[in-house]
């Protein structure tokens, strides 16, 4: 582990001290790491430097809506070698929340959830990229039932 020493002003370093508590870290050192991954992890995708990623995708919609929970799932089993798991949950009696679980090249994971986020009737959502290293490319498999 290396060490740096770093310096800030008092009401800086009051409010960092404010922050950090108030989002349960240790010490300085755990939430000054978390922020360095977290910048670190924000650049490589912004320069494209992250080939492979997990990620979730949050949405919600209105089940209502004409054929669009059709055609929601219709896109995620196109994509069933990015989509890991999907969770459905009901807010209402008119709108539900999706959060979709993905894994695959970082471009086919965004373009997948530039598609449906644009679906008509799809509202807030939401992407969530980790970069990860691959080791290894797996080619997918389509799998059916028996019967």
């Amino acid at each position: 582990m290396e060490r740096f020493t770093i310096s800030l002003d008092e009401d800086l370093a009051r409010a960092f001290d404010q922050l950090i508590r108030s989002r349960g870290y240790a010490n300085r050192s755990e939430a000054i790491r978390d922020m360095l991954r977290r910048e670190l992890e924000h650049t490589r995708l912004a320069r494209h430097e992250a080939p492979h990623c997990v990620a979730s995708l949050s949405y919600v919609y209105n089940h209502h809506e004409r054929q669009l929970a059709e055609r929601l799932t219709d896109q995620q089993h196109h994509a069933h070698d990015l989509v890991v798991s999907t969770m459905h949950v009901h807010l209402d009696h008119d709108h539900c929340l999706e959060a979709v679980i993905l894994r695959g090249a970082t471009e086919e994971v965004r373009g997948f959830a530039d598609r449906l986020a644009a679906e008509r009737g799809v509202r807030h959502g939401q992407l969530n990229l980790i970069p990860v290293d691959s080791e290894a490319v797996h080619r997918h498999v389509h799998a059916r039932p028996k019967s």
